[in-house]
């Protein structure tokens, strides 16, 4: 049987995003084993935070402004301490240096786990990775999401062997159904396109981790040779008008549609044909999992934990970072043999099933937490 734990989880904020989707489901997978949860957000609370109201799970906004903010760090040691947390779960680094300098002086009730949901902590020189790298000496457990980020943390000693772990992010599968024709026909008909166009969507922020100029520059490479597709862009950031710049300046009019933030991902997955990704950073990435849900062939940039996820040549194909040649090129050869493409995406589907599952996830989490305390 095990022993209910109260369970803070500190983050920046609730909008959407892969950590955020992470979170939010690892919560609700506590909360039904009948563990005791609240979040508290250094800034605002965000878009996603009305799912946990539905749970009952308190989200406390602490509105921290610039860079470490007191105000904000004693507030959060009073949330933790009222909340009777035994353990305080930090997600990143900004996260992380504010729980733990709030939790001084509470260290034997509460044990601190940190997640690193991607691979910056290797980022030498910049003033936040220098206070995270000080704040892990009051840490009991530092999680990596994938085990390539895992290997450059104990080699570049940002922590302990001791202190590391890797244990790969999991998504709720059941949310997700195989793509169909039928899901197609609606996407097609939602945007205006010919019904036989062959759809190749992206998830994620456009910013410069994600690198959507490389992408739709690729996209420009894939049309010359296969016009009856388009390019859809689900998510928003900084780089938006950069992105339609480029777009418009390609020529590539309503071939390439922006889509903007969208809460329907399982629907629009089910509508596509593949999955790119260009990204020059990642850790363990939710938007792979999700189109392995989806049972999409996907092609992806060869960074963080993206080759735990696509395997080349069984569920996908995996190209050098920053390459639009190579990353149309084998989005080309996934379309000109759509057989191999659907063959692809079921063995995607059939891994994720067996290794990328909340409950996967939620239960290693559950056995960290156990040893710390």
């Amino acid at each position: 049987m095990r022993i209910p734990v109260h369970i803070t989880h500190l983050v920046e904020n609730l909008n959407r995003g892969g950590l955020e989707r992470v979170v939010l489901d690892l919560i609700e997978a506590q909360v039904a084993a009948g563990h005791r949860c609240q979040v508290i957000c250094l800034f605002e609370r965000g878009q996603l935070a009305p799912e946990l109201d539905a749970l009952g799970v308190a989200v406390h906004a602490c509105g921290k402004r610039g860079r470490p903010d007191p105000r904000v760090v004693m507030q959060v040691r009073r949330l933790v301490r009222g909340h009777g947390s035994q353990v305080l779960h930090t997600h990143n680094a900004v996260a992380h240096y504010h729980g733990a300098l709030a939790t001084i002086g509470l260290r034997r009730s509460v044990a601190i786990v940190n997640t690193r949901h991607g691979m910056q902590a290797l980022a030498k020189g910049q003033r936040r990775e220098w206070l995270y790298r000080r704040s892990l000496a009051l840490t009991a457990a530092v999680v990596t999401v994938c085990e390539r980020a895992r290997i450059e943390f104990e080699r570049q000693r940002i922590a302990s062997r001791r202190q590391l772990l890797a244990i790969p992010n999991g998504i709720r599968v059941s949310r997700f159904r195989p793509a169909n024709a039928e899901a197609h026909h609606a996407l097609t008909r939602q945007l205006g396109l010919p019904p036989q166009t062959r759809l190749i969507g992206t998830i994620g922020r456009l910013n410069w981790a994600k690198d959507p100029l490389t992408l739709v520059e690729a996209y420009a490479r894939l049309r010359r040779h296969c016009p009856d597709t388009a390019l859809l862009l689900a998510g928003k950031g900084e780089l938006r008008d950069q992105v339609q710049a480029a777009v418009d300046a390609r020529g590539l009019g309503d071939s390439v549609r922006l889509l903007g933030d969208r809460n329907d991902i399982p629907e629009l997955l089910a509508g596509l044909d593949m999955l790119m990704m260009s990204s020059l950073t990642e850790g363990y990435s939710v938007a792979l999992l999700e189109a392995c849900a989806a049972g999409l062939p996907i092609v992806a940039t060869d960074v963080g934990g993206n080759g735990e996820i696509v395997r080349d040549g069984i569920n996908g194909r995996l190209v050098p970072a920053g390459d639009p040649a190579a990353l149309a090129a084998a989005a080309e050869s996934l379309l000109q043999a759509p057989d191999t493409a659907q063959a692809m995406g079921a063995a995607g589907r059939a891994w994720v099933l067996e290794h990328g599952s909340l409950t996967t996830m939620a239960t290693r989490y559950q056995e960290l937490y156990q040893s710390c305390l």
